[in-house]
């Protein structure tokens, strides 16, 4: 276990990267001293022929902020963001080793905006004398039974990917309120965001999931979910697409967006209430394709379930939470969540580094 030799001057730098911005939060312990969403322009972006070759370009943009606002820079001792799209690990924190280094730009688990978070922390990390880059709970978190990862055919194998960061840290903030352990609880966890992951939790693992990056589970404001796979299969060797095309077709176009031209439940929300009724049920489907998710996972804790909890942006939108409660809350109590602060659950992972309180892992790939 490490010890950074906490004390008042030791900062925390949390760094989430979204598509078009990267969120940071400065923190001294646990206050936040400082909140910014820096933007990056698609002329930027477009500079890159993938997410990893924007890292110079975000890490220079978040550096140069960071020094405009007079902050401390040189007191920041700990960078964390979190874990993209490495090899299958355990639940935790971990260093930005060389290997996972290599493995984040290779993207040897897929490719996505995710990835960048442990290549910008790690080269924010070398401009800052002192500090060291960590991720924590990556997507890539497998504690599955091994049941769960068959798939129905001996040529392919259920993968956990799923948003592993904010399912845990509701599912803790969960346990607390009840005054038991996340140990002893056994919970579905949804976060309902751009994408969408269903979570069985059972005594403190993630024994089931769907894989909501390409392919598993209900659609979502971005990503396809499941789709009829004879279909797919027909569309591939139709001579229509490119195989580029088509991966963003089911994870950056599909879903909400391929009804209705929008990315957040957010858009496709305030047109429900201003009476597209396209936009109505479309919404009801995917809360239909949610709670059809969940009851999965019910089925999973065996009907041995103490509560279900519900978080990220799509527990705002009244029409699309209204249709899935009215679903599965015969299932188990239901709790919702404001959208987690990921920068805000970072941080605490990098308090805890501090202070000595967590076992910072090795990533070995």
């Amino acid at each position: 276990m490490d010890s950074y030799n906490a004390f008042p001057g030791n900062l925390i730098l949390a760094i989430h990267p979204r598509v078009p911005f990267t969120n940071i939060g400065l923190f001294r312990n646990q206050q936040l001293i400082f909140l910014k969403k820096i933007m990056h322009t698609e002329e930027a972006r477009k500079q890159s022929p993938d997410y990893a070759g924007e890292c110079g370009m975000r890490s220079e943009q978040i550096y140069k902020e960071m020094v405009e606002n007079n902050l401390p820079v040189a007191d920041i001792k700990v960078v964390i963001s979190r874990g993209g799209l490495v090899h299958p690990v355990q639940a935790g924190v971990y260093r930005v080793n060389e290997k996972m280094i290599e493995d984040l730009r290779a993207g040897v688990s897929g490719e996505d905006v995710v990835n960048l978070g442990g290549l910008v922390a790690a080269e924010l990390a070398k401009m800052i004398r002192g500090a060291s880059a960590f991720v924590a709970d990556p997507v890539v978190v497998d504690e599955f039974d091994e049941i769960a990862r068959v798939s129905g055919h001996a040529e392919f194998k259920r993968r956990s990917v799923f948003h592993a960061l904010e399912q845990k840290a509701v599912a803790r903030k969960y346990a607390k309120t009840v005054q038991k352990k996340y140990e002893d609880l056994n919970l579905i966890v949804g976060q309902m965001g751009n994408g969408i992951t269903i979570g069985a939790h059972h005594r403190g693992r993630v024994i089931d999931a769907n894989q909501g990056l390409d392919g598993d589970g209900p659609f979502s404001p971005s990503r396809a979910g499941q789709v009829p796979i004879g279909d797919l299969i027909n569309l591939c060797y139709s001579g229509k697409y490119t195989r580029e095309v088509l991966y963003d077709m089911i994870t950056i176009h599909g879903g909400l967006y391929s009804y209705l031209g929008v990315h957040d439940g957010y858009s496709a929300e305030h047109m429900a209430l201003n009476g597209d009724e396209k936009a109505v049920f479309y919404l009801k489907a995917m809360a239909y394709q949610v709670a059809k998710t969940i009851g999965s996972m019910f089925t999973v804790l065996s009907g041995d379930v103490d509560a279900i909890l519900l978080t990220g942006g799509l527990v705002h939108s009244t029409v699309f939470m209204e249709e899935l409660q009215s679903r599965i809350r015969r299932i188990a109590p239901v709790h919702t969540y404001a959208s987690e602060d990921d920068v805000e659950t970072l941080a605490l992972n990098g308090y805890y580094i501090l202070q000595g309180e967590i076992a910072v892992q090795e990533y070995e790939g």
